[in-house]
C-alpha cells in the first residue's frame, strides 16, 4: 500500500477546481485512457495574461485526481510566463510529496499546462505521449525521445524510476535493456555538460599553462571522438599564443571539406570552450606561412 500524505488524501476526496469552464481561452487535453490515465485542463485569461481560473476533467487513480486538483490550485493568479515554469517536481512538492511509483501523475499535469500555454501562444506542440522517435515501450506506447526528456529533467538513474514516472516498462519488461541504454546516454551527456560549464568557468581566468592544458583537454575530449565516429583524427601540433596548429588525420586528411571542419568544427569548440580569440590553422598552412 502507498503512503500518501494528508494533502494528497485532502486533494483525492476533496478536489478544487473540477469540471470545464465554457469560456476557457485554451483548453488542452494529455495521456490517454487506453494507458490509463488522461487529463483535460482549461484555463481562463484575463487582458494581461494573467490565469484568473483553472479547471480540470481527468480520469485516473487518486494521485492523477490529487495533482490535476494541485495544478489548478498552483496556477490561479500567476501570468502565463510565471505559471510555465511549474515543473512536475513543484506539483509533487506542493502535495508534501507523491510515492515514486505515482510519480508519472505530476508528469501528465506538468504536460497538460504545457500544451495548454503552447496551444494559447499558437506554438506548435506534439504531444509527450506522441513524442517524435521511436517506441521503445510498446504496452505504453512510450518513445525514446520521452524517456531521455524525462529522465533528464527529474535526474533518473534506474529503469525502476523511469516506470515510475513515464510507466515505460510497465507491462511485458521487454524494453527494460534498451531503457538502461537510454539512462546511460542521458547520464553520460549531462556529464559532458557539466565538463563543459566547468571549463565556460575556467576559461574566464586562463593563465597560459592553464589554456594549453585546456585546449589539449578540449581536443582530446569533445573533438577527437566526433571525428574518430567518421574514421578521422586530429593531432595538435602546436600551441602559439591564440594559435592553435593540427594536423588531419585518417579520412579527415585531404577531405575536400577539411577547412570546414577546422573552422566550424575545432575552431568553434575551442573558441566555445576556451578563449574566442583562437585561430586553428593547418601544418601545411603554417608551412606555406613560414616559406
Amino acid at each position: 500500500m502507498w503512503d500518501y500524505t494528508d494533502k494528497v488524501r485532502e486533494h483525492f476526496f476533496n478536489p478544487r477546481n473540477v469540471g470545464s469552464i465554457e469560456d476557457a481561452t485554451t483548453v488542452a487535453e494529455v495521456g490517454s485512457l487506453a494507458c490509463g490515465d488522461a487529463l483535460k485542463i482549461y484555463l481562463k485569461l484575463d487582458d494581461n495574461e494573467n490565469i484568473v481560473d483553472a479547471k480540470f476533467e481527468t480520469f485516473g487513480c487518486g494521485s492523477a485526481i490529487a495533482s490535476s486538483s494541485a495544478l489548478t490550485e498552483m496556477v490561479k493568479g500567476l501570468s502565463l510566463d510565471e505559471a510555465s515554469k511549474i515543473s512536475n517536481q513543484d506539483i509533487a512538492e506542493f502535495l508534501g510529496g507523491l510515492p515514486e511509483e505515482k510519480m508519472h501523475c505530476s508528469v501528465m499535469g506538468r504536460e497538460a499546462l504545457e500544451k495548454a500555454i503552447a496551444l494559447y501562444r499558437g506554438q506548435e506542440y506534439t504531444d509527450h505521449n506522441e513524442d517524435e522517435g521511436r517506441i521503445v515501450c510498446k504496452c505504453f506506447g512510450v518513445t525514446d525521445k520521452k524517456i531521455a526528456r524525462v529522465a533528464k529533467e527529474n535526474h533518473l538513474t534506474t529503469v525502476e524510476q523511469v516506470t515510475h514516472y513515464t510507466k515505460a516498462g510497465g507491462g511485458c519488461t521487454a524494453c527494460h535493456a534498451e531503457i538502461e541504454d537510454i539512462i546511460a546516454e542521458v547520464l553520460e551527456d549531462k556529464k559532458r555538460d557539466a565538463v563543459r560549464l566547468d571549463q565556460k568557468k575556467r576559461r574566464k581566468r586562463l593563465t597560459n599553462i592553464q589554456k594549453i592544458t585546456l585546449i589539449q583537454e578540449t581536443l582530446e575530449n569533445e573533438i577527437r571522438p566526433e571525428l574518430q565516429k567518421d574514421g578521422g583524427d586530429i593531432e595538435l601540433i602546436d600551441i602559439d599564443g591564440n594559435n592553435v596548429i593540427v594536423a588531419l588525420r585518417g579520412h579527415c586528411a585531404g577531405c575536400p571539406s577539411s577547412e570546414y571542419t577546422l573552422k566550424l568544427g575545432v575552431q568553434e569548440k575551442l573558441r566555445e570552450l576556451v578563449a574566442a580569440e583562437i585561430v586553428v590553422m593547418q601544418e601545411d598552412d603554417l608551412e606555406v606561412m613560414s616559406w
